[in-house]
């Protein structure tokens, strides 16, 4: 399971830095701390992890990877918590996303899904944080992830969908009693065009 401490996937255990959805897959979160240069690194914790200090952060870990290399998630936190001012979710968040490549699984689904769905068929994704929410929002509205909207010769938007409903949920206090980590969810769906 994903929760399992020694899967490195949350830095509420120190444990390797893996991350991994697939164990058989090549690269993990301490090969991407040990490899990336400092501009790449600082890319990843700002577009993923959404963190105004991701270059701070990525000069950090370049400086601490001279002496001994990151394997834990231990020694990434002692590395950034002194640039942290949020919660910890985002800095685990940016390391997942970027050695899962789910940024672009979920491109890859979704052009699929324009081009598999019939006309008036319905496509529904259900997110759960502003990065993949951002991605869902720009194809259903503009034909890409971007979120460049293309037209034709008369100003017609060239989009594959058209938004049909975006419903925002949030888990009541019970389920938030329950699972302290629960989180608000975006429903959004579109009808192809």
């Amino acid at each position: 399971p994903l929760d399992d401490g020694s899967r490195g996937f949350s830095f509420r255990f120190d444990s390797p830095l893996d991350m991994r959805m697939n164990k058989r897959s090549g690269t993990t979160a301490a090969d991407i701390l040990d490899s990336y240069d400092e501009a790449r690194l600082a890319h990843v914790i700002y577009m993923y992890g959404e963190l105004r200090q991701s270059r701070r952060i990525a000069a950090a870990v370049v400086k601490a990877r001279r002496e001994a290399p990151l394997v834990t998630t231990g020694d990434l936190l002692k590395v950034a918590e002194p640039f942290m001012t949020r919660g910890r979710e985002k800095k685990d968040q940016a390391l997942r996303i970027e050695v899962n490549h789910e940024t672009d699984a979920l491109r890859e689904m979704l052009v699929s899904a324009a081009r598999l769905l019939r006309p008036g068929g319905r496509l529904s994704v259900i997110t759960y944080h502003s990065i993949e929410d951002r991605i869902v929002k720009n194809m259903m509205k503009s034909g890409n992830a971007e979120g460049r909207v293309e037209q034709d010769f008369f100003g017609r938007r060239l989009t594959p969908f058209r938004p049909a409903g975006c419903r925002l949920t949030v888990p009541s206090d019970v389920e938030q009693a329950a699972n302290p980590r629960s989180r608000s969810a975006k429903l959004r769906v579109a009808e192809k065009i």
